[in-house]
């Protein structure tokens, strides 16, 4: 049987590359605020964007001991590697669109950071942004038109920040002791399902739900219901 000895009361979120905390929050707060749990929902900094993370996490381990953590792409990578060093702070580990394992070398997701990188200096923020919205979904479009624009001029250098970092390995994810519900979208060129799979294969405590992009496009706020509906079954396994 895997049990959370007790349901945390306060949840630390972060979004993906580019992305932002109202995503974040979008995607996470009405299923964790459903279960008792505030949630606070992180902006990258754009300077420093896995030290901005880890800043707000340990912060939020000393205000309230135990937290639930939770990422979407390379936030879920930054969660699981802080939550394998904090091990007495994590209630529960929620990872949403894992991108790649160890070194990104050429994983979709750090290919396209650096590309996205690369655009943005040669041909800066107006011209990509347009690009990029006539290629996206419309959901992925407004938060990437919103967030980049945020981030700006400081976007490309956070982009090549987190397409060199360095996710959980096999090892690591082997290390993690909290329950960690873990979701994959089976039609997501960029973060390929079978590293969700992985993730999932390798966390001791874990399960793996699929979703469809479409089903963010409709409502953000499933990947979050999806995620806690994930813990919770792990709880009461």
């Amino acid at each position: 049987m895997v049990a959370m000895s007790n349901w945390a009361a306060h949840a630390v979120v972060l979004p993906g590359t580019g992305s932002d905390a109202r995503f974040a929050s979008d995607a996470f707060t009405s299923a964790l605020t459903a279960v008792g749990t505030s949630v606070e929902a992180v902006d990258p900094d754009p300077v420093g964007v896995v030290a901005s993370y880890e800043a707000a996490l340990d912060a939020a381990a000393d205000a309230h001991g135990r937290i639930i953590v939770g990422g979407i792409s390379i936030g879920a990578a930054v969660a699981a590697a802080w939550s394998a060093r904090n091990r007495e702070h994590v209630a529960g580990i929620l990872a949403v669109l894992p991108p790649w394992l160890g070194k990104p070398g050429d994983a979709p997701a750090a290919l396209s950071a650096r590309l996205t990188s690369h655009l943005l200096t040669t041909e800066g923020l107006e011209a990509v942004t347009v690009a990029m919205a006539a290629t996206s979904p419309d959901w992925l479009a407004t938060t990437l038109t919103r967030s980049w624009a945020a981030q700006w001029p400081d976007l490309p250098s956070a982009l090549l920040e987190a397409a060199e970092y360095v996710a959980p390995d096999v090892q690591l994810l082997r290390r993690l002791n909290a329950p960690t519900s873990v979701i994959g979208a089976v039609d997501d060129a960029v973060h390929p399902f079978e590293i969700a799979r992985i993730w999932n294969r390798e966390i001791p405590h874990s399960v793996l739900t699929a979703i469809h992009l479409d089903d963010i496009a409709t409502d953000p706020g499933v990947l979050g219901r999806r995620a806690v509906e994930g813990l919770l079954g792990l709880a009461a396994d």
